[in-house]
Formats: C-alpha cells, structure tokens, sequence
C-alpha cells in the first residue's frame, strides 16, 4: 500500500500510541470510500507483514512499539503449524499456519507476539524474514500443461514451487531436482522458484541418497582452488621436521579401526614399566602441521566442521590426499603424530602424563574384529600380548568411570549392506565388542588427560588459557522427572524425588542389561540428557562425569580436535597470557560452528540410514517380523523389529478387536472392554502392510 494512504495509517497511529485499531475504523478516520475498502483492508495486510504497523488478535492494528517481537528459528510441523524457538530456557511461541506468512521451516524470523491468555502458551504471528534457512529447496518435479510444480520432499514445507517452463532446467515430470525459490511476497500465493539442478529420477543409482545430501545443502566436492593447495602438500617429510621431534618409530604402536576405514587418525602402544605400571601411548595425525591456520584448506575445513558418513558414500571434511593419505596413520610409513603418553596404574589412575609433537612408524592396522578374535583366544595373532595389556586396562577403565557416575550406553547399530546399484540387500546389526571399548577408553582418557593439561597450564592471575571443550551439561528438571515416571511405570525402583546422579542413571543402565526393553529405555534416557555441545566455556561433561573434557583424538574429521591440536602446540612454549586471552573470541566460534555442524552431520547421518532401511521394507511387504513395542501414543504402538532394528507404527485403526484408549501415565493402550494391553517394552509378531519410500513410513499389523 505504497499510496496516500499509507502515511495516514502510520500518523494516525502514531498519534494513539496506546490503543488499536479495526480496519474499518481506520477506514473511518482516514477518509476511505467503500470501492477502495478492499484494497485499503490488503494493503493494512501487507504492512503489517513488512513490519511497518503491527496486527494484533482479532484483526486489530497499532504501532509496532507495543507490540513484543522476538528473533528466534522457526521450527514448522508437518501439519502445517509451527513454533519460533528463541533461545534455551524460553518458552516457545507458537506460530500458526496463517501466521506464518511467507516464511519455511528453519528460517530466522521476527515475530510479534499476541497478548497472552490466562493458562495458554505464548502465540504469535511472523513480522520478517531475517535470513532464510535454506537457499534451496529439493523436491520432486511434475508437469502439467501449462505449468510446471516441484513438490518439496521435506513434508514440513506445505507449499508447491511453481516453475516456469524457461526456468526447468529441461526437467522431466518426475525427476528429483534442486529448486530456488526466485519470488514469494503473497502468502495468498504460491512461491515461484528456478530449478537449478536436475538429480534424475528417483529409482537411479545414488538418486535417494544425493537428494538428502541436496536438502541439506552439504558439499559434495572441494572448490578447485582447495584441491589445488592440498595438492601442493608434499607426501615426505622435511628432515628437520623429523629431528625436532619426539621419536617413537621403534615403538610398538598400530591403529585398530573399522574394516571399511581409510582415514586413520589414531594409533596406540603401551607396554608395562618396571615398578608395575604401563606406559599407555595415544598418537594422533598431526593434521595441523599440514593444514595452516587461515588457509583455504583451513576455511573450507571449518566450512564443513566435520566428516559426514553416510550410509553409502563420506564426505570428508579434508581431501582425500590430507585424509587417506598424507595425515592418514597408514601402516609400515612415518606419520607425525602428536602423542599423550601417560605412566597409568593397573587401577587406571594417570599418575603423570606427556605431550609432544611426535613421529611414528605404525606396525600394523588392526580391524576391530581382528582384535576381538585376539582378545578372546580365538586368534594368536601378532602384537597379542600388548593386546591383552590394554584389554586388561581398558577394563579397569571403565569399572573406573563407571564408579565416578559415567554412563555407558550399549545401544546396538546397524550396517545397511548395498549392491552395486545402491539396492539395500541386508541389514545387520552391529553389537559393541571389548575391542571397541578398549579403542574408546583409550580416546576418553587422552581427550580427559589433555584438558587437564590445559586446565592446569594457569597464566597470571591463575587463569586458565582459552581453550575449546566438549560439554555435556546437567539434564533439565522437567525432562528427568518425566524419564523417572516412565521408567517407574516400566517397574524399575527409582524415587521420584531423589536427585538423578550419574551413579544413579548407571545402577539403572547396569540393570537393564539383557532385558527386551533395554534399548528402548536407553534411548530415552539419551532424549532426556542434554545434547553435548563445544564451548570455549568448561562446564563438564555429566555423562562422562568428568570435570574437565575435550576433543583431541579425531583432528581428521572433526574441526574441534584440528583447533585443539593448534592451542597445545602454542601452549608448548612459553606465551603472552593476555595475548593469548584475545583468542577466546574466535574460539566461541569455532565452537558454536562445530555444534551446529555435528547437528546436520547427525541429521545426514540418520536419515540416509533410514531411507535404505525403509527401501529394504518393501521388499519384505507381507514377512513378519519378531519385535518389541517402542513407542505408545493415541493413534497407535510403534514397534521395532529385533534384527534390524527397523520402526514401524500398528496404527489403532489396525487393531480392531476392540476400542483402545490410550493411558499415558502407564505407557499403554488398554482395551475398553477386554482390558487387553499393549505396553512398551511388550515383545509382538507384527506384518509388514504399507511402506511409503518418499515419506520414509513402515507400518505394520500384529500377528496374532
């Protein structure tokens, strides 16, 4: 409404700082005749939704300065509905479809907040678009005569992308493609986008896989000018690199990874001391002696935050010369490293440790299950007796942790198995062995051992000097009590109004072992925690239940460990405290980068998974399956299948023996007139019935 009216509405406003107005009132007052009404009443709209004037309920309008905006994520259910997420510790506000105006899921937005009523939550209405959450969009393409439409994969985004024949990129109806939203001012109207690359159809090779990697805006390759500075990097190592190092290429040191693993970036050794202690060695590529600080390598490092391992490719964090070659802890070649060694009891206590800029020769590369064989007898293998050492002491490790109140998680994974095509052909489920545990506790210890280095390094004043830690902080009140009532529902002890400790949620985890609700309990417990995060802050790790924690042992696909490698090496020499105090900043950055990096990672992660798990369901339509019941709720009972630990939904309408409701407090459905129950952790038969790829959905029926 950029005409004579549009002044008038914000004088007359600002004239009445304290009151609102109806349209037709303002209507009234300004000298509007009935023809114009309609255009007068939108173009109130469209102020209000470029934030000039604010719209409060019941289609009142005002000045902005009475109204509450705030800046938050908006986070869109698939309903349509969503909520602007302003910061930990805020209550939510709820933005509904109409309110949403033109704005997607993840975008950063204003929004005006409505005047609150008793016993309702916040509610509001979107001002402004501050950045968008995703520059592009993808989806799949459909042709009608006229007009062409991409229909978005993420079912959180309600609207259709109109596209113009001379912006499809020569799209066929069909096809998965990547879609730029060009213009969306009219929420009355759908956005208008340009496809911007075409993926192919949804049934080729890599297709489903590719579109996850798209929706996310991950990078697929490095930019040439990235490739071209790794390539500079030369393979030998200058000799007097070699000669100011720590030299432990005599040493008996090798690296124990999974079978498929080209980029080694940690190597142990250990050996027993005359006065009856060990020496324990943990040598990591030295990745920051090769990427410098600043470099376009570094840039583009810090860009992707970490390595993402999807269920059918990697993309590194660092081109493959850096990651599967020249940093990599390749056996039978000199690698520089940078080593914790540390003298430790046979109680697993560290009573004095080292840190040096070191050169190994690795002996072997061991495969998880190569060690397991060695670990139970079942193969002599070489190196058998340092192999045995560290068992023995990774053992006592975690009897070590787990007194101090650390939490050790047994969840079970799976490994989707593909043809060559991309085609799932099995799933198996991947069990922690002793030989997983013994590389684990070794990193914890290191990762423990190097904060505390730091944490002790104090400059003047007894400062401790800028650092970036792994923190897991103490869980939220609300989210424990919730998790106490499930589990006391399940019939496991626990008081209510006891305090949850580390020790306490161990006992509980120890007692679990082996019980068909295990790993549903597990899971929750982890849902209930706080999410773990990097800070330049130390706030301790309450899983672990360590005061002092960091990450060090991963510099080749984590960004987090590459920086902490960069402060111990400037932390070796003597330095300027409030020089090094100027720092902090950057590492805030760093930190908060990598945390929201790990998140997209994670995200990437699990929903390739399930997109092949899903696959691998359709050709199992009409099997049945042995399971246990995951999940309760109003319309139905998840389960999930024991073997490949795939999730379906039985939905309520499928179970027609009777009228259920759904008792909450108990996690259960409840038969009104057989009093038949389905409660979690319940084992069942189900049918596989539907699977729906594109939404990712299995549902079942139960046998009976």
């Amino acid at each position: 409404m950029k005409n004579k009216y549009h002044n008038a509405v914000q004088e007359l406003l600002a004239q009445n700082p304290t009151r609102t107005f109806k349209a037709k009132e303002l209507a009234r007052k300004i000298g509007i005749v009935k023809p114009d009404y309609a255009k007068f009443r939108q173009g109130l709209k469209q102020m209000a939704a470029e934030g000039k004037i604010a719209k409060y309920k019941g289609n009142n309008f005002g000045t902005m300065k009475r109204a509450t905006v705030l800046e938050g994520e908006l986070h869109v259910k698939t309903q349509g509905y969503g909520f602007l997420i302003t910061g930990e510790g805020e209550e939510d506000v709820f933005i509904s479809q109409k309110n949403m105006g033109v704005a997607l899921n993840g975008d950063i937005v204003r929004a005006q907040l409505f005047a609150k009523s008793q016993g309702r939550s916040r509610e509001g209405r979107v001002v402004e678009i501050k950045e968008r959450g995703r520059q592009s969009i993808v989806g799949t393409y459909k042709k009608s005569k006229k007009f062409g439409f991409v229909i978005p994969d993420d079912l959180k985004i309600t609207r259709d992308i109109f596209v113009h024949d001379s912006d499809n990129l020569k799209a066929k109806s069909g096809q998965k493609v990547v879609v730029k939203i060009t213009d969306w001012e009219d929420e009355r109207l759908n956005p208008e986008g340009k496809i911007v690359e075409v993926l192919g159809f949804p049934d080729e090779p890599g297709v489903d896989v590719i579109s996850v990697v798209k929706s996310l805006d991950l990078p697929t390759i490095f930019p040439r000018k990235v490739e071209e500075e790794a390539n500079t990097i030369p393979e030998t190592i200058p000799n007097e690199e070699v000669q100011r190092r720590l030299d432990l290429r005599k040493e008996v040191c090798f690296t124990i990874d999974p079978q498929d693993a080209k980029d080694f970036d940690d190597a142990v050794s250990m050996k027993s001391l005359k006065n009856g202690n060990f020496e324990l060695g943990v040598h990591i590529a030295d990745v920051s002696y090769y990427v410098r600080e600043k470099s376009l390598l570094d840039k583009e490092a810090l860009r992707r935050g970490t390595s993402i391992y999807l269920v059918d490719r990697v993309i590194p964090m660092l081109p493959e010369k850096l990651s599967n070659q020249v940093c990599s802890l390749r056996p039978e070649e000199d690698r520089l490293t940078f080593s914790c060694i540390m003298e430790v009891t046979p109680k697993g206590e560290v009573l004095k440790h080292k840190i040096a800029e070191s050169i190994i020769h690795s002996k072997r590369r061991f495969t998880y299950e190569e060690v397991q064989a060695i670990i139970t007898g079942k193969s002599k293998g070489p190196f058998k007796e340092e192999i045995q050492l560290m068992h023995n002491l990774s053992q006592k490790l975690i009897k070590r942790r787990e007194n101090l109140g650390s939490l050790n998680f047994d969840l079970p994974e799976v490994k989707v198995e593909l043809d060559k095509k991309g085609v799932p052909i099995a799933i198996k489920k991947r069990e922690r062995q002793d030989s997983h545990r013994l590389v684990e506790e070794f990193m914890l210890l290191a990762n423990q051992t190097i904060t505390e280095h730091v944490a002790f390094k104090k400059g003047k004043g007894e400062r401790v000097p800028p650092f970036i830690y792994r923190n897991h902080e103490e869980p939220a009140q609300d989210k424990m009590d919730d998790f106490k009532k499930f589990v006391k529902a399940l019939g496991y002890p626990i008081d209510p109004n006891k305090k949850v400790t580390g020790k306490l949620l161990g006992k509980l985890l120890e007692s679990l072992r082996g019980k068909p609700e295990e790993n549903i309990v597990e899971n929750l417990m982890l849902r209930s925690l706080m999410k773990a995060k990097y800070s330049a802050d130390n706030l301790g790790h309450f899983g672990l239940a360590f005061k002092y924690y960091t990450h060090f042992t991963s510099p080749i696909r984590r960004y987090p460990d590459l920086a902490v490698h960069r402060l111990l090496r400037e932390y070796q020499k003597p330095f300027d405290f409030q020089l090094v105090m100027a720092q902090k900043t950057k590492l805030e950055n760093i930190a908060r980068i990598s945390s929201e990096r790990e998140l997209v990672a994670l995200k990437a992660e699990r929903e390739s998974i399930k997109l092949k798990k899903v696959e691998y369901m359709q050709r199992h339509l009409g099997d049945e399956f042995e399971g246990i019941i995951s999940g309760v709720v109003a319309f139905g009972i998840f389960v999930e299948i024991n073997d490949i630990l795939v999730e379906g939904l039985v939905h309520i309408s499928d179970l027609d023996d009777d009228y259920y409701f759904h008792d909450e407090k108990k996690y259960q459905l409840v038969g009104q007139h057989t009093e038949k129950t389905y409660r979690l952790g319940d084992p069942v038969k189900v049918q596989v019935v539907r699977v729906n790829k594109d939404e990712r959905i299995v549902d079942f029926i139960l046998v009976v």
